[in-house]
């Protein structure tokens, strides 16, 4: 029984005497996250404030971008992941504080990995600005032909902007970068081949009669 009581002391003793150690850098820890924390949340008004001072989505809008899904606004999505690179960013020190090495790790490559998200959102937004542009250039530069083949050919070329742009932030998250490039090198020889097969069907006649031309002057 004595033997059981000492057992039960020295863990109590050890395990006390661990919490005391452990107490300023949790307190440590706790002040660096808050100060994240505070810091993150500054920076998220800052940002929006801007954002809306300069009429962020009103000039999104006017270029045919789309509101995000469940109507949330792209300047807040931004000011978002900013938030998250500052929370994360204070999050290293505190989980080293903490003694968290392999958190720490996992929170530096997350580190390394949002400003791909935040570019990938540019990317994105300038991707619909610049889908919208080609769509009323083709639109404007289309002649000799009905007005709704004109939207046709401006809606063809405004969604092949937007599937390379897609390839494009899907390769800048790091997606499945090797099945991009077997789809955009796909898709690039589809469009050769049916280009080829239409130049040749169409143009079957014409090279025939050229050829027949060239054979009449030969002889």
């Amino acid at each position: 029984m004595q033997n059981i009581n000492d057992t039960l002391l020295t863990t109590l003793n050890t395990s006390m005497q661990a919490i005391i150690a452990f107490a300023p850098k949790f307190v440590l820890g706790l002040i660096f996250l808050i100060i994240g924390i505070i810091l993150a949340a500054f920076l998220k008004q800052i940002l929006t404030e801007i954002f809306r001072f300069f009429k962020f989505e009103t000039y999104l809008a006017k270029y045919g971008v789309p509101e995000s899904k469940d109507g949330a606004q792209w300047s807040t999505i931004v000011a978002e992941i900013a938030r998250w690179f500052v929370i994360v960013a204070f999050l290293i020190p505190t989980a080293d504080v903490w003694g968290l090495g392999r958190f720490a790790s996992v929170l530096d490559g997350l580190l390394s990995y949002l400003p791909n998200v935040f570019v990938a959102v540019l990317l994105l937004l300038v991707g619909f600005v610049i889908s919208r542009l080609v769509h009323d250039l083709v639109q404007a530069s289309v002649h000799g032909v009905s007005k709704e083949s004109a939207k046709s050919v401006a809606l063809i070329a405004r969604y092949a902007v937007l599937v390379f742009v897609f390839l494009v932030v899907l390769n800048q998250l790091g997606i499945a970068s090797d099945l991009i490039r077997i789809l955009f090198s796909g898709i690039i020889a589809m469009l050769a081949i049916a280009g080829g097969l239409a130049f040749g069907l169409g143009g079957k006649d014409a090279a025939k009669d050229t050829i027949e031309k060239l054979r009449k002057r030969v002889k």
